[in-house]
């Protein structure tokens, strides 16, 4: 894979050739790596680099693939327009520092009490706390005046200094810019106009020539949505990014450092001294040097200064206000945290903006059911409904076509491909739409024989009814051709080049490229919708056939339902049997826990024991409801903690508190997700408060196609562990790895905080 820096929001690059109408995300030309911070590489890494730009040539060679393993948090340099001062936590003086400290600050400041060079205190404790520490004072230098911020880097606090505003905000200013700028968001009528609002603000804050407000899409890739910009300067609107130009520890960057600054992108970089320092941890700070080869992309654009803002909701990166300006221009403390606080205020706009849009869109599919499945005579069969209501489906989820393929027997419905096509198809389709709804927007990449048809039928939705011969109903999507706009050819200048290095675009004319093959995505409200039409046409053949036994076949419905009997307590006997068989052995185990003359026996016998509670728990469910191939995850949880209060006993009873959002999931996944639950609550009774009782945490949430379960603890944390890689913790990595999902730590302060992210659907 071959990456080029072109792209127009800070640290860019793109992959070539994979992206190019190749995948579900949009082709493209440029690669928004980590605006301020994917693309900074550190200077070790980096050969020689004139810092004042004079050409292109500046920018000496660099592998190909290096932005895919870059340690963009340890640069070993900061921006010169700060300073930078290290100090040992356990003495709380100066060992290390970067800028000219001497000339600007004090010439005696190594080895220095930080707070005597401050001129006030630090609290140590309130800067490791989750809570929000006080400000500091102005710093006095020698001949101006610093704002301070100080970050905890493992054995080392960072102190960042730089200059303040000459003239400060007064607080009732920024409150009254703050204020004026949420009643202009409140004003939105939709998303798109919220982010223009959004755009003008952060424009009018800031002072930066260009500002633009970029949304990640559901595939990863991104757009441009909304720009406010000086008339003389090109527009970057409606641009598009392919997924793969921001790495992923670019990503948590973004949401670490919400805000970060270029003032001068012709900056000489101020190495950190002593160099046994250079490696330390920069994640948190703003004055972290970026990298050279941004700064010449910077150049070649005729961008001098850039700022980013993060969008974040729930902890997940939304988007990004991105700035650009045509001189060098700073950006106060102040400046930015009135920034932080806007974008914290956009997001919570945009989630409304979106939830407001799923729920009109929920409602006006629900009403076009209503009115669909209202005017249904009882004694109309499948086949005639379809006939009297196929176009109507049709138009309920915005296709252009819809088809019932039934064996080779073929309806359809508006714009469809040949009938033949359409078998072939049906064909294709019929091992893959029984269990659930199959759905693309791109059908040539999932079925490439149906690729001559994809101009008129690139999505596809399609579900099964079952029965003697399955029927599918499948809607049809016309491609949507997209016209994607860059700047420069993304790929003219290395295509025929194999050896090519990594330098800096130098030509940003507008380029388009059609995207074809490609039609408008289905929304899970539409997948949610199309569900409801199965089990309402499987209804309507369940009483036709019913009507139909009741008059042809009414000697053997006796007999018919001594069968139904036989079945259903066939299954409560298969039921019984198996709780039985759990409940023996979780007796056995019970007994062994007992009877065991070893306390960690005994603890093994009862951790069994409640892991196969977990799993009797979810076959009770699935017995006890309506639908035996999926479970409502919050009662189940909720259901396997009531349990385990039980057996941890009676002061763990009101110690764990929950805040579970409902969600369907099927049962396998149920039982690993019961499995993982049961893991973490004992992990934190044996780790967080050894042998007594504590406050547990535990909540589930649903972020469109994943869930995030949360258990946190208040007690001695993650070190407690000390690093022990037990059973229970290597049958829970496992279980976390068959839902395809990630299990992360952190300081909840005090205390461990456990976040586990899955798909809901596998």
């Amino acid at each position: 894979m071959r990456k080029y820096p072109i792209g127009p929001i800070a640290d860019l690059a793109f992959s070539e050739p994979d992206f190019l109408l190749s995948s579900n995300t949009l082709a493209g030309a440029y690669c928004l790596v980590a605006f301020e911070n994917s693309g900074d590489y550190p200077l070790s890494s980096m050969p020689s680099l004139n810092p004042a730009g004079s050409d292109n040539g500046a920018v000496a060679e660099l592998g190909l693939t290096a932005c895919d393993r870059e340690p963009i948090h340890i640069p070993g340099a900061i921006q010169p327009h700060g300073l930078l001062l290290l100090v040992d936590r356990v003495t709380m003086r100066v060992v290390g520092g970067a800028g000219d400290i001497e000339g600007r600050l004090t010439p005696m400041w190594q080895d220095r009490s930080i707070e005597a060079l401050l001129a006030q205190p630090l609290d140590v404790e309130a800067l490791e706390s989750t809570f929000i520490a006080p400000p500091l004072a102005a710093v006095p230098g020698r001949h101006e005046t610093f704002d301070a911020a100080v970050h905890v880097s493992g054995d080392h606090l960072i102190v960042e200094l730089e200059p303040a505003p000459a003239e400060p905000r007064s607080a009732a200013a920024a409150l009254a810019a703050l204020d004026r700028t949420g009643a202009q968001f409140e004003r939105a009528a939709d998303l798109l106009s919220l982010c223009e609002r959004a755009a003008i603000a952060f424009r009018q804050v800031t002072g930066f020539d260009r500002v633009m407000i970029y949304r990640f899409l559901d595939d990863g890739a991104g757009k441009v949505l909304a720009e406010d910009r000086d008339p003389t300067l090109g527009s970057f609107l409606n641009h598009h990014f392919p997924a793969s130009d921001i790495p992923k520890q670019a990503r948590a960057l973004y949401v670490r450092t919400p805000v970060r600054v270029i003032p001068d992108v012709d900056y000489m970089p101020a190495p950190i001294l002593p160099e046994a320092l250079a490696t330390i941890d920069l994640s948190d700070v703003n004055l972290r040097s970026v990298s050279p080869i941004h700064l010449q992309y910077m150049r070649n654009m005729g961008v001098a200064a850039s700022a980013s803002i993060s969008i974040v909701q729930d902890g997940l990166l939304w988007g990004l206000v991105a700035c650009h300006h045509l001189t060098p221009r700073m950006l106060s403390s102040e400046t930015r945290a009135i920034c932080h606080t806007m974008a914290g205020e956009l997001a919570r706009f945009i989630r409304a903006k979106e939830e407001a849009k799923t729920f009109r869109e929920r409602i006006q599919l629900r009403t076009g059911e209503d009115r669909i499945l209202s005017g249904v005579e009882p004694y109309l069969s499948v086949e005639a409904f379809f006939a009297e209501y196929g176009d109507d489906l049709r138009e309920l989820l915005s296709a252009d076509g819809f088809a019932v393929v039934q064996n080779r027997s073929l309806t359809t419905f508006g714009h469809c491909p040949p009938d033949e096509a359409l078998l072939q198809l049906g064909s294709w389709l019929s091992a893959r739409t029984i269990a659930e709804p199959f759905a693309t927007h791109r059908m040539s990449s999932v079925f490439p024989t149906f690729s001559p048809y994809c101009d008129i039928a690139s999505g596809i939705l399609a579900l099964a009814l079952s029965g003697e011969v399955p029927m599918l109903l499948i809607w049809i999507r016309a491609e949507e051709r997209t016209l994607v706009e860059w700047a420069g050819n993304p790929h003219k200048d290395v295509e025929n080049d194999p050896d090519a290095i990594l330098t800096p675009r130098t030509s940003f004319e507008d380029w388009a490229q059609e995207v074809r093959g490609c039609a408008r995505r289905w929304t899970r409200s539409e997948l949610e919708a199309a569900a409801r039409i199965r089990t309402q046409l499987l209804e309507l053949r369940q009483s036709r056939r019913l009507r139909d036994l009741n008059r042809d076949l009414t000697a053997t419905i006796a007999e018919k339902e001594s069968l139904i009997i036989q079945k259903d307590h066939l299954i409560r006997e298969v039921n019984h049997r198996v709780q039985n068989s759990l409940q023996l052995v979780q007796s056995f185990l019970t007994l062994q826990a007992r009877g065991g003359e070893e306390a960690n026996l005994a603890d093994t016998l009862n951790e069994a024991q409640r892991r196969i509670s977990a799993v009797a728990l979810v076959h009770r469910r699935l017995y006890q409801a309506d639908q035996l191939e999926s479970v409502d995850l919050s009662r189940y949880l909720e259901d396997l903690i009531g349990e385990m209060r039980g057996a941890m006993g009676s002061e763990w009873a009101d110690r764990l508190t929950l805040d579970l959002s409902p969600l369907l999931i099927s049962a396998d996944r149920a039982v690993h997700v019961g499995l993982i639950l049961t893991e973490l609550i004992m992990n934190a009774n044996k780790y967080a408060y050894p042998g007594k009782a504590g406050p547990i945490d535990v909540s589930l949430e649903q972020y469109r196609n994943t869930f995030r379960l949360v258990v946190a603890d208040r007690g001695t944390g993650k070190a407690a562990i000390g690093g022990r890689q037990g059973f229970g913790t290597r049958m829970m990595n496992a279980m976390v790895a068959r839902l395809d999902g990630t299990i992360e730590q952190f300081d909840n302060s005090p205390g461990l905080r456990v976040i586990v992210s899955a798909p809901i659907d596998e």
